[in-house]
């Protein structure tokens, strides 16, 4: 897949980078690997696609509309991605790609789960989740694992500063040693608990 330019800003570059990553792992998942589990504990790789299909759905309206969390409702609850997962991926993708790159976009506030948030952080947030995921899904069907090193350098700079604090959100295992010489994607990696 063609890498899509944030018309050149650095953070919608990243961002950008990250969805193409994660679309080329979610076009490479044979039938049979739907049900293949993942590094992340109890998602398969469906929970996986998932998770972040609607990470990315929860964007248009937040970003875009300017809509809260209250707002929105529950509508994105549950499996979003029906009998076709990778046409849903790859139509959530495209939509948050296009919110967040329309004009004045970053300059917004946007109002998430713990309160008001520039939407260039929130977009920051996304960015490195689609990156690290990529990884979990190209490590659970087999693909190429590696992550473009500027996608790896934007996120250890982005993590690194509250990396400690993202065990107690529950959102993330405990950050693991990484070993001695590690490379800088298996030092993010590690941050965020995982074992390269």
């Amino acid at each position: 897949m063609a890498e899509r330019s944030g018309r050149g800003n650095p953070l919608l570059d990243r961002h950008g980078e990250a969805l193409d990553l994660f679309t080329e792992r979610v076009h490479a998942i044979r039938p049979d690997q739907w049900d293949e589990p993942t590094p992340c504990s109890e998602w398969t790789v469906r929970d996986l696609v998932n998770h972040l299909a609607v990470e990315q759905m929860w964007v248009p309206p937040l970003v875009r509309e300017g809509r809260t969390i209250a707002e929105q409702g529950d509508s994105l609850e549950g499996d979003q991605l029906g009998d076709d997962p990778v046409a849903a991926w790859d139509e959530a993708a495209t939509a948050a790609r296009e919110a967040f790159t329309a004009p004045g976009a970053l300059e917004r506030t946007v109002e998430l789960s713990f309160g008001e948030t520039p939407a260039a952080e929130y977009c920051a947030e996304i960015t490195i989740d689609a990156a690290v995921h990529a990884w979990d899904l190209a490590r659970a069907i087999g693909a190429d694992e590696r992550i473009p090193k500027p996608l790896v350098d934007f996120s250890v700079r982005a993590v690194a500063p509250y990396a400690a604090e993202l065990e107690k959100s529950g959102m993330f295992a405990a950050a693991v040693e990484p070993p001695s010489g590690a490379d800088a994607q298996t030092r993010l990696l590690a941050l965020l608990g995982r074992e390269a």
